[in-house]
């Protein structure tokens, strides 16, 4: 049977040849720690930690690669941020359209003392801008933001938003997790104070690294999650402050690091402009083929713009986790169905507790494998 995979939104697949040959190479011919070895090996692998960081910096438009911290995956990145810098009486903005690895972690932290207000959003997902500023108190410490919704695609305007937050002295943060790799954002640009990443999905590298590019400052404020070995200043007791050894204690994840290093080189070759429009493309095809059966409702935006290549359906006469498992089990076509761990999005959308089945389009996607999925829709809406 044909296999066609559309969960990119959970994590892209598959990947490029170079990422894999990358975590082969550092397993089979590299091996050791960085700043645990004083050897060709340990400074060669060193170095391409090192490169990564930069590779990063550069993709963000962000000046300082040692401010890029590693961690094991965004939801990691998020908890260090949120849990190192909030305390008691503290406020912060969300909107509504937000992943549980943000209102977990804040739901955590009411118990503490810590409160949080969600930005409204329209049923498109889309932030309502006109109530932001209105929602800003004065212990309103940070926002964080999901640039683009993992259920629908909509996109929000983190520049705009950005120069809100700047002038009123409170920390951006933003999640990544669905445009880094695809979409165009910069640092400076948007005034953030943090950007969470992760590597698996629109960076195309291995599950098990992600991170965030920090300032300087922002991370002065921040205390770490985690604190042990750093390789340096062995002599002390105590964590060191200065980046990124403030917050990555322990062995990194230097295979899957390799892998990124590779995955990073083929965006810039490829060019995010180039993946972006591949992606975009396929996903006008899908929706153009989709918004006029009346036996479905698209969820978000019925065009390209303002969105990522992430779409929602709802099956109106049929149960979505049935058309889920027949899309799989008849046609081979794998997709996303249920919640996708977004509540908060789905009550936006009018789409919870049912949730949705989710079609989600990556570089390696083909036009064939939309106009087949199209195909399989129509004969399941038949049914």
């Amino acid at each position: 049977m044909k296999k066609v995979y559309l969960d990119n939104a959970a994590t892209t697949y598959p990947k490029p040849k170079c990422v894999s040959d990358a975590v082969y190479d550092f397993i089979e011919n590299i091996g050791s720690n960085v700043g645990r070895g004083s050897y060709e090996n340990s400074y060669s692998a060193a170095q391409v930690v090192y490169e990564t960081r930069e590779l990063l910096c550069n993709m963000f438009n962000y000046d300082n690669p040692l401010s890029t911290i590693f961690t094991m995956n965004i939801t990691q990145s998020i908890n260090m941020i949120l849990k190192g810098f909030l305390k008691a009486g503290d406020h912060v903005l969300v909107s509504s359209m937000e992943h549980n690895a943000v209102m977990r972690p804040l739901n955590s932290l009411k118990k503490i003392g810590v409160e949080y207000t969600k930005i409204p959003c329209d049923i498109y997902g889309q932030i309502i801008y006109d109530e932001v500023e209105k929602l800003i108190r004065p212990n309103t410490k940070l926002a964080i933001i999901s640039h683009a919704s993992n259920v629908c695609g909509t996109m929000q305007d983190i520049e705009r938003l950005g120069s809100i937050f700047k002038k009123h002295n409170i920390y951006f943060v933003i999640d990544s997790a669905q445009t880094a790799g695809i979409f165009d954002i910069d640092f400076k640009r948007a005034n953030l104070s943090a950007l969470c990443f992760t590597g698996h999905k629109g960076l195309l590298g291995p599950q098990g690294i992600g991170g965030f590019i920090i300032t300087p400052e922002f991370s002065s404020k921040i205390n770490p999650l985690i604190e042990g070995g750093t390789g340096s200043l062995s002599e002390s007791e105590e964590q060191p402050e200065y980046l990124p050894d403030k917050f990555e204690s322990g062995t990194l994840c230097l295979p899957v690091i390799y892998g990124l290093n590779a995955s990073l080189k083929y965006i810039e070759k490829e060019t995010t402009k180039a993946i972006r429009e591949k992606e975009l493309h396929l996903t006008k095809i899908f929706i153009d083929g989709i918004k006029n059966i009346d036996e479905i409702r698209l969820i978000g935006y019925d065009n390209i713009h303002n969105r990522a290549a992430v779409v929602s359906i709802d099956f109106l006469n049929k149960d979505n986790s049935e058309v889920a498992f027949l899309l799989d089990r008849e046609y081979g076509i794998m997709t996303r169905v249920g919640l996708h761990c977004a509540p908060s999005a789905h009550k936006t959308l009018n789409t919870f507790p049912k949730g949705t089945v989710r079609f989600s389009f990556g570089h390696m996607n083909t036009e064939e494998e939309v106009k087949y999925t199209l195909d399989a829709i129509y004969k399941i809406c038949k049914l």
